[in-house]
């Protein structure tokens, strides 16, 4: 516990503004909140027993905001792009989660520890279930809307969840499969409508009471178990507890949000990823901002581009696909009401659209790099300096390294496997365990490091740089060639929308690059071979010569994760034969 202290000192005193006292960075925010977690930031006192988010982060702001100390902006705003809008306070959120913990306590019989699957889109009702789970001590099982009726059976399956809410639109998928399903004993449908066999979400909460005991949790109990994105086997459960997801954000402070209670966050990504959880849940919330959603039921750079414009928002979150998508917008039209700070997480972001983005609307992409395992690893915090291709320095509580098969920490500048130094003390943030699967969960060890699966590289001030999944990395005639780098290369041509490049046979070389690329919409060629020739020499010249793709093939578009990762595991496999 003493090393924890030291820990929670030594990356604090790392993120002082210069010039600036220590508190100085967080005087907007509100001490009532924050008071009672200084002397754990200080090393004075230890990490408390117990803890629940909703009681004692979620509960306090309401009790400010009636006390009028907080600005009266809401603490979630929802819009749905055809004039439907629900805004609630912290009070009004504390009323509503309160309610909707009685359903799922008296009317579905779920107790403290029981598992829930909640599939819905961009709802508010999504947001009422998290909390209530909170309150009640259920751990909740997020899943994306696209999930398919396979899908939802392996995760209810492996999860043994006892309940499940979505919408009418995936209620029959659910019936498929659910008498393969023994475990799962309600479902819940947010709907207008009614259907056999399930219960009815908005019915049962209106006749509810708004009175309910929050359950007394530790705070290493569990509260979210996510089934990782799968781009390569079977999606494992990741659980997190209420100190990895609730507690960390009260100790790292807004070392990558850069949030106040008066500030406004858009997050667009989907509610089944853990970065929904991270910034459209618990830091914002920890900050007493206010949260935004679209519903979004389709990305259209216009919708995106015209909300930003109408709404007070400061902080925008997004994947790099996102950005990619607006800046082939004419971004001269729009004016943004509000925004001031932008924030890519997920994939690595290339350069060049870094430099578009900045020269339209003259804001930086602030980079941030982590996996459903640990939360943020990696982050271009405000006040940094930012370089282009680099996702920043270790996040608060991290020490980060490149480290080599054997666990040795690499010199900077020396290319090996980004790890978080987990031994002898394992960070607060981190996840507790892959659920039923201790040899995968011992496997993410090596020495005193949890390993990331990633490459990377270091510099002497800190910054790292992501070059590619251990499995992405391609040999070609004895190089090593990191598949971003090739792709950050060829989406600099103006014709190209989109790339992924992945290992591909060949007799001479044992593999070669090949690129699968998307073409710009404003592109259009009927001579491709001319083409693929100068998308080669553009990469010659742009990146090392070693490096250009050798094989080109033109695709509509590139297979993803739910959460907008390329599947290149995916490509590569189909080069390969092995699909």
């Amino acid at each position: 516990m003493k090393l924890f202290k030291l820990q929670c000192l030594k990356f604090l005193w790392t993120l002082k503004p210069p010039n600036r006292p220590f508190h100085g960075h967080r005087r907007l925010l509100c001490s009532d909140v924050y008071s009672q977690y200084e002397s754990i930031r200080r090393g004075k006192q230890e990490i408390p027993k117990y803890f629940n988010f909703a009681s004692d982060v979620l509960d306090k702001w309401s009790e400010i905001e009636k006390a009028g100390k907080r600005p009266s902006n809401p603490a979630f705003w929802w819009i749905n792009g055809e004039g439907e809008e629900v805004k609630w306070s912290f009070e009004e959120l504390g009323f509503l989660s309160r309610k909707v913990a009685n359903v799922l306590t008296k009317e579905c019989g779920l107790q403290k520890g029981d598992r829930l699957v909640v599939i819905l889109p961009r709802i508010p009702e999504w947001w009422l279930v998290n909390v209530a789970c909170m309150r009640a001590g259920i751990v909740l099982i997020p899943g994306v809307s696209q999930l398919s009726a396979k899908d939802i059976q392996y995760r209810l399956q492996a999860s043994k969840a006892t309940c499940i809410i979505t919408t009418d639109k995936l209620a029959p998928a659910v019936d498929s499969v659910a008498p393969e399903c023994q475990s799962l004993k309600t479902k819940l449908m947010v709907s207008q409508g009614s259907r056999e066999g399930w219960l009815n979400f908005a019915e049962l909460c209106r006749n509810q009471a708004a009175d309910h005991s929050c359950a007394k949790t530790r705070i290493q109990d569990p509260m979210i178990i996510f089934f990782t994105s799968g781009t390569t086997g079977s999606p494992k459960m990741t659980q997190h507890s209420q100190g990895s997801l609730g507690f960390r954000p009260l100790l790292s402070e807004r070392y990558w949000l850069d949030l106040t209670p008066s500030g406004t966050i858009w997050n667009t990504a989907d509610t089944g990823w853990i970065l929904t959880s991270v910034a459209s849940v618990f830091d914002p919330w920890a900050f007493g901002s206010c949260i935004f959603i679209h519903n979004l039921p389709q990305a259209e750079s216009s919708v995106i581009l015209n909300t930003l414009c109408r709404f007070p928002i400061d902080v925008l979150v997004g994947a790099p696909t996102l950005f990619r998508m607006l800046v082939q917008s004419d971004l001269s039209k729009y004016k943004f009401m509000n925004l001031r700070y932008c924030i890519s997480g997920g994939e690595p972001l290339n350069p060049e659209v870094m430099e578009q983005w900045k020269s339209h609307t003259g804001l930086d992409i602030h980079e941030v790099y982590g996996q459903t395992e640990t939360g943020i690893i990696c982050s271009v915090f405000k006040g940094m300096k930012i370089k282009p291709g680099s996702m920043g320095k270790a996040a608060p509580l991290y020490d980060v390294q490149i480290v080599d098969k054997s666990a040795n920490i690499l010199p900077p500048g020396q290319q090996g496997e980004i790890a978080v130094r987990s031994k002898p003390m394992r960070p607060l943030g981190f996840f507790s365990e892959y659920v039923d699967n201790p040899k995968k969960t011992a496997e993410s060890e090596r020495g005193d490091f949890y390993v990331t699966g990633d490459r990377g590289t270091v510099d002497k001030e800190g910054y790292f740089q992501f070059i590619g999944r251990d499995d992405d990395i391609i040999i070609s005639s004895g190089y090593r060639i990191g598949p971003f780098e090739v792709e950050s290369a060829l989406i600099e041509h103006p014709a190209v929308a989109e790339a992924a490049a992945v290992s591909s046979p060949d007799p001479l070389r044992g593999e070669v690059v090949k690129a699968f690329v998307v073409l710009s919409p404003a592109f259009s060629s009927s001579d491709l071979k001319s083409l693929t020739r100068d998308l080669q020499d553009h990469v010659k010249k742009t990146t090392a010569p070693y490096k250009y793709p050798r094989k080109v093939e033109f695709v509509q578009e590139l297979p993803k994760t739910v959460t907008g990762k390329i599947k290149r595991n995916e490509l590569r496999n189909k080069e390969w034969g092995r699909m």
